[in-house]
């Protein structure tokens, strides 16, 4: 089970770590005997998944633990739609195996290849205004804690360890098993069109509020918005999906292949990026057609880059787009990438962006390898103005301080660790920072 010292880096290539070991444990006993001879030691320990995580959530000096050997379902109930699976399955293993059961999750993000356990430990979410994030379809937890015991907790087991870490930032534990309350697989039609943006916003909560699932891509230097919509189909309607050829071109060679090619055009030649978007958006062009709800949900994504996403009050997305596009104007800015706006339910976690409000999501990008620290901390500062919140595994300069007062529950969970890993075995720079020592 032992493993050396080795170099580490994240999806996004901005994140590097040095790990003395990496693990790679096969269950849960060897979980926490591993938990139990590292704190013995006086070392520490972190947990990754796919690395998707553009923050250094999971980076370490001590020991690396990957549950790439844990990425099963335990258990299934096609009656409750109760799934219990092993922390370690990525999101598009879980997708298919629910698919092949008859099962489905009831909304998800639009990229597959994190660990449920990294997923929902960040905040991960998809959107749709009646929804919540992933971490809201747990139903229960196993978790191996600091001095390496295994507790289970539900709403009903240990709730007040339940309610904190569904969302838990890899600060209280090893998520060795998430019980996930899925439903019938369903179908999902997809309606996505490109419509002048000052048109989108203006009309924002019909668009929102009428269909099941919306979101909208704007690219920068332009006043287009590519629009999504998704709403089910009646039980038993079969799903009409994409030709192939047109799943190809579109989702292959023009959104990988050649925007990656664009990309990277406009990394070498900034002047040329307005140019480049609006040809870009000129391309686009509806599209409407409908298959298995997780094939909607979620699409390929081998471009690489940075991304930094503030969650606030779904009644302060106008002026946080505005703030956006007033950062790129401002500053001279030239932005590929496009800058997502998704809206997401309230939900009751205590370290949840959405925690007791409805929350509009803002993501911005930048293209792997251009300068993105401050383009981001600009908008960054403009979104802390209007009460936002940043996602837990995305690019942020936030700390404890200025974190605490935009949580109403910060000090409970910090309860919660304090009871599950009072030694701080499961810490790294980056929990110092957000959560303090």
């Amino acid at each position: 089970m032992g493993g050396q010292a080795t170099t580490w880096h994240n999806w996004g290539g901005n994140q590097v770590a040095h790990p003395t070991a990496v693990e790679h444990p096969r269950d849960v006993d060897e979980v926490s005997a591993l938990v139990k001879r590292v704190a013995a030691d006086g070392r520490l320990v972190k947990v990754v998944g796919a690395g998707h995580s553009f923050t250094a959530a999971a980076a370490t000096d001590g020991v690396l633990v990957h549950l790439d050997r844990m990425a099963e379902v335990v258990t299934s109930d096609l009656g409750s739609g109760l799934v219990t699976v092993q922390g370690g399955i990525p999101l598009h293993k879980l997708n298919t195996t629910l698919h092949e059961l008859g099962l489905a999750m009831t909304n998800l993000g639009d990229i597959e290849r994190q660990s449920i356990a990294g997923a929902t430990s960040t905040g991960t979410h998809g959107t749709g205004r009646l929804l919540g994030g992933l971490a809201t379809q747990i139903r229960a937890l196993e978790l191996v804690i600091g001095d390496g015991s295994v507790i289970t907790c539900s709403p009903t087991e240990q709730p007040e360890v339940f309610e904190s870490a569904r969302i838990g930032l890899g600060a209280l534990g090893v998520v060795t098993s998430v019980t996930l309350q899925c439903e019938p697989a369903f179908v999902l039609e997809a309606n996505e069109q490109p419509l002048p943006l000052d048109a989108v916003m203006a009309d924002i909560d019909s668009h929102v509020d009428d269909n099941e699932h919306f979101e909208f891509y704007w690219f920068p230097h332009t006043d287009v918005a590519l629009t999504k919509s998704n709403n089910r189909v009646a039980p038993g309607v079969a799903p009409q999906p994409l030709k192939r050829w047109r799943e190809w071109l579109d989702d292959e060679l023009l959104a990988n292949t050649v925007y990656n090619a664009v990309c990277a055009l406009g990394k070498r030649r900034p002047a040329l990026v307005p140019r480049l978007n609006t040809t870009a958006a000129g391309m686009l062009s509806a599209r409407r057609f409908s298959d298995d709800s997780y094939k909607v949900f979620t699409s390929p994504r081998r471009v690489r880059f940075v991304e930094m996403e503030y969650a606030v009050p779904r009644a302060a997305v106008h002026d946080a787009l505005a703030a956006i596009r007033h950062v790129i104007d401002r500053d001279g800015l030239r932005i590929s990438f496009p800058v997502e706006v998704r809206f997401v339910a309230p939900d009751d976690i205590p370290l949840s962006t959405s925690y007791g409000r409805e929350t509009a999501y803002l993501a911005i990008h930048r293209y792997r390898g251009e300068p993105f620290e401050g383009y981001f901390r600009a908008v960054e500062n403009e979104m802390k103005a209007l009460g936002g919140r940043p996602h837990w595994g995305k690019m942020h300069w936030r700390t404890a301080d200025d974190l605490r007062p935009a949580y109403p529950k910060f000090d409970d969970f910090l309860a919660v660790r304090d009871r599950l890993d009072p030694e701080r075995v499961f810490a790294n720079t980056y929990t110092e920072t957000v959560l303090g020592r």
